[in-house]
């Protein structure tokens, strides 16, 4: 998917991009598959705010996509490359041998006409772009991406546009895989994943250029803790570009922030076998 940049002509164009969607296929969802969510602005079930700087932005429908693919052994055929708005990779419509219709997260290279199988068992689907399969069954070294991390939960690791995980290896009971942030982590080899890197790899190179594009996302303005007042925020009050008069950063309800260790000790610590290194600025 290439970027395209517009004539500058005005100040949010300037510094702006847009994607071109040249590989979409067809621009109508499949009405059976897609629902309606009331959008929550970032509220919980008790009306409160638990997620900042979210709310407004464009309707949607959400797409269902099958995140466990668990047809084994019935190839599906793909019939579209289509646009989610709820992501920013790309969705394939695939209609299986019996019939049925689903969304799957479509990987990076599938085209109309590919034939993609999902199976449980060694041999049962051919190391192929879009095949699912046990980790266990993937060559080390291969790209994968949708991976579970308890088998039949469906996939939950390596989703985001341009992704893509790497078989390190597969000894007793565990496989190795390499996380795109440079974790290093264990998972059951009977996990499934899909081979290859999800679609639309150049997601990351859009710039949005204006805050009306964020707000259309339903991303709200975010503001300075130390431009507000001293009941609003922590570092509130004073005057002019003084500083927050803390030994360290907080959150707006007064914890640690920027450093702190947010993870608390979980049982899954004992699979991170690296964790990411920190990005070199």
């Amino acid at each position: 998917m290439p970027v395209k940049q517009y004539k500058n002509n005005a100040s949010g164009r300037r510094i702006s991009s847009v994607d071109t969607f040249e590989d979409l296929t067809h621009f109508e969802p499949e009405k059976s598959l897609i629902t309606f969510k009331k959008q929550q602005a970032g509220r919980g079930n008790h009306g409160k705010i638990s997620v900042r700087h979210q709310g407004s932005g464009a309707r949607r429908y959400v797409r269902l996509v099958d995140w466990m693919q668990d047809k084994h052994g019935i190839p599906a055929v793909v019939q579209t490359i289509e646009y989610d708005p709820n992501r920013g990779a790309r969705v394939a419509l695939v209609f299986y041998k019996d019939g049925e219709k689903r969304y799957v997260l479509a990987p990076h290279g599938m085209k109309v006409g590919d034939v993609v199988l999902s199976s449980p068992v060694k041999d049962g689907a051919p190391m192929k772009l879009g095949n699912r399969m046990p980790v266990e069954f993937i060559p080390v070294g291969i790209g994968v991406f949708n991976i579970e991390l308890q088998p039949g939960k469906g996939g939950q690791l390596v989703r985001g546009a341009g992704n893509m995980a790497n078989v390190v290896a597969v000894e007793g009971d565990f496989a190795t895989i390499q996380l795109p942030s440079g974790e290093l982590r264990k998972i059951l080899k009977s996990c499934m994943a899909t081979v290859g890197q999800v679609s639309n790899p150049d997601w990351g190179l859009i710039r949005w250029g204006k805050a009306g594009r964020s707000r259309h996302r339903g991303i709200r303005p975010s503001v300075r803790g130390k431009a507000m007042n001293p009941v609003d925020h922590p570092h509130g009050g004073g005057e002019a570009k003084n500083s927050i008069g803390l030994k360290q950063p907080k959150t707006p309800t007064g914890k640690p922030a920027l450093g702190v260790k947010t993870r608390r000790r979980q049982m899954s610590d004992a699979l991170i076998v690296a964790r990411r290194s920190k990005k070199k600025r």
